[in-house]
């Protein structure tokens, strides 16, 4: 059931960005820096810290921000296609890695170390990726509203 709550918010970001290049990258309200291709790749980054480095315990770097700049998700969120595509293809890498060792793992007691919460197991981050994404989709409706009047999707 957590797996398929998480598959839905998953492809509900994925619908809400539909037929969009790099209008991906259009900022909602200044001075924000939130436009839907910085969700793509900050839930790339979520992805692989929670699923690679935290439960995996791979020392797997974020890939779109870092200690020195952490909001180069949303910063480095231009209208270019290849940024796009990078992002979307990272997105997807983490999202299959996610999928996969989850379906491999034991049960959903299986435990990782988050140097913010401590132990916490498969059943809590499902729960927290859900909640996560729930979160930012909410933007996201707000942010494809703003750039092209689609609702709904």
């Amino acid at each position: 059931m957590l797996t398929d709550f998480l598959r839905a918010q998953r492809s509900t970001l994925e619908m809400k960005c539909s037929g969009l290049d790099t209008e991906l990258s259009r900022r909602s309200v200044k001075p924000s820096t939130l436009s839907l291709l910085g969700l793509v790749r900050h839930l790339a980054d979520v992805e692989r810290r929670w699923f690679r480095c935290v439960l995996a315990g791979q020392d797997a770097p974020h890939l779109f921000s870092s200690a020195t700049r952490p909001d180069e998700d949303f910063d480095g969120a231009v209208p270019d296609r290849r940024v796009v595509a990078e992002a979307w293809e990272a997105w997807r890498g983490e999202v299959a890695f996610a999928d996969a060792f989850t379906a491999a793992a034991p049960d959903l007691n299986l435990e990782g170390h988050d140097a913010w919460r401590g132990r916490v197991s498969l059943r809590w981050v499902l729960i927290h990726m859900i909640e996560e994404y729930a979160r930012h989709n909410g933007h996201a409706d707000l942010l494809r509203e703003r750039i092209d009047g689609a609702i709904g999707l």
